[in-house]
């Protein structure tokens, strides 16, 4: 029994402004209109046979996730999931994969552990090194999947060969991200895969294997898993004991200790999609080495890359950049230099600057928001809500709203005043004033938001019911 093990978080700092806290790198469109998370559910259920997968994933990502699984498989309500209340990196969080996995189908069922922001173009030499990776892993080894290297690429970790096994190699040593000149003579050695972050294991193995290299985590994990009501769809974990688990990753925890340790090998187009300009890469190049996503001039430039969602990007005599317009935000930065575009998150963070977190559009569970004026004394938004989808019963201390049906339509309570909103009609809901929007159509509703105050933050909303779970 093989069940494919989805982890999907992070912020993917280094793809801002288009992946951001609130909305991250798994979620972000590829040249061929899907998202890396939506590729990362077809592989799976590929290599499981359709049986099933576990997602581990954060609280704050669920709804998005299972929206977008939606887009593939409409059997979500059958796909697990554990929820994760903070980041603790990938070693509690392939402990708790492995506990679950275990408590349903035995022991030697094995888990296939796959990032959800990586990119694999072939399908089938994957699910051929599949099956190399499970063959190894029946007999206890800790597997790994190691990608021949096509270039001296410094912003990857390395793997070296050891000797050949049956269907793969022992593995002989993990090495960090080397600098330009070693990574050349890594390639030139022809001794190195990139290491690609995925990993097959038995049940039993990798939970030995914690328990012999990290004792102390081991014994959380198992503290935490036991105390848990496993009835739950979705699992929440607790934040409290969480957030008390060392925070390490599983090649530090495990991998690089650990002497049954072996690497399957292939070629199936992967990409990690860690810098804007491995994304580049996905696009087709014209006569200048040019690179376009959306509407883009480019006059007397050479080997740049142009992303733009809605505005027209007009670019004169430059070399070798990178532009990214999303609308609120704008980036520029050197081909050669991509990897720092990390270094504007971490400022804005610092600032508490809100496009480190939000995009213009806000996915909700309900659905999303997107920003159409934000000003000091009103902020503008479009609301789509889904079809059956109902806002939480809330009120605002520092704002008033007017709200306008574009389409569908609305149930909206205003006070202890229920009423229904058709297109071109609206309603004012005062200061204080408990409320809430509801969709009882079979179609999306679309409405305008007007706010109107002194302070338009979202942490001026004062929850009393919700069924999301966010009162």
């Amino acid at each position: 029994m093989l069940v494919p093990v989805i982890m999907s978080g992070g912020a993917g700092t280094r793809l801002w402004p288009v992946s951001r806290k609130a909305h991250p790198k798994p979620f972000m469109r590829m040249a061929d209109g899907h998202s890396l998370a939506e590729h990362t559910l077809r592989r799976a259920l590929a290599a499981s046979a359709g049986d099933g997968v576990l997602t581990i994933t954060a609280r704050d990502y669920y709804f998005l996730t299972r929206d977008t699984y939606l887009g593939v498989d409409n059997r979500v309500d059958q796909f697990d999931f554990i929820l994760e209340p903070c980041a603790r990196n990938t070693a509690p969080a392939i402990a708790m994969a492995a506990l679950r996995v275990m408590e349903r189908f035995g022991p030697e069922a094995q888990i296939l552990v796959m990032p959800a922001d990586h990119l694999i173009r072939d399908l089938q030499p994957f699910l051929q090194a599949v099956e190399h990776a499970k063959a190894l892993a029946a007999d206890g080894r800790l597997v790994t999947f190691g990608v021949h290297p096509t270039e001296p690429e410094t912003g990857y970790g390395y793997i070296r060969l050891g000797a050949a096994i049956q269907n793969g190699y022992e593995v002989d040593a993990f090495v960090e991200k080397p600098d330009l000149e070693t990574a050349k003579t890594y390639l030139q050695s022809g001794e190195y895969r990139w290491n690609a972050g995925i990993f097959c294991y038995r049940c039993d193995a990798i939970l030995g294997a914690l328990e012999r290299f990290q004792p102390e985590l081991y014994r959380q994990v198992s503290v935490l898993w036991a105390a848990l009501d496993k009835s739950k769809t979705p699992l929440e974990i607790p934040h409290q004991p969480f957030s008390e688990l060392p925070s390490i990753s599983i090649d530090y925890a495990v991998m690089e200790q650990a002497d049954n340790v072996a690497v399957v090998e292939g070629d199936f187009g992967w990409n990690d999609i860690g810098s804007w300009k491995a994304i580049s890469e996905l696009y087709a190049q014209d006569e200048s080495g040019n690179r376009i996503r959306g509407q883009a001039v480019l006059v007397d430039s050479q080997r740049c890359f142009v992303q733009s969602e809605d505005r027209l990007v007009a670019v004169v005599g430059v070399d070798d950049l990178v532009i990214v317009d999303t609308g609120d935000a704008v980036l520029i930065a050197d081909r050669d230099r991509a990897q720092e575009v990390k270094q504007v998150v971490k400022r804005l963070t610092s600032a508490d600057h809100e496009a480190a977190i939000f995009h213009r559009t806000v996915h909700r569970p309900w659905g999303n928001y997107t920003v159409l004026e934000d000003a000091d004394d009103c902020k503008v938004k479009r609301l789509v809500v889904k079809p059956g989808q109902v806002l939480s019963l809330q009120l605002h201390h520092r704002r008033s709203e007017h709200w306008t049906v574009i389409r569908g339509i609305a149930k909206v309570r205003v006070g202890e005043q229920e009423s229904i909103l058709e297109r071109n009609e609206s309603t004012w809901i005062p200061v204080e004033t408990l409320h809430r929007l509801e969709n009882p159509g079979g179609e999306d509703l679309h409405l305008i938001e007007v706010q109107t105050g002194d302070y338009f933050g979202e942490d001026d909303i004062e929850r009393f019911e919700d069924v999301y779970g966010r009162a």
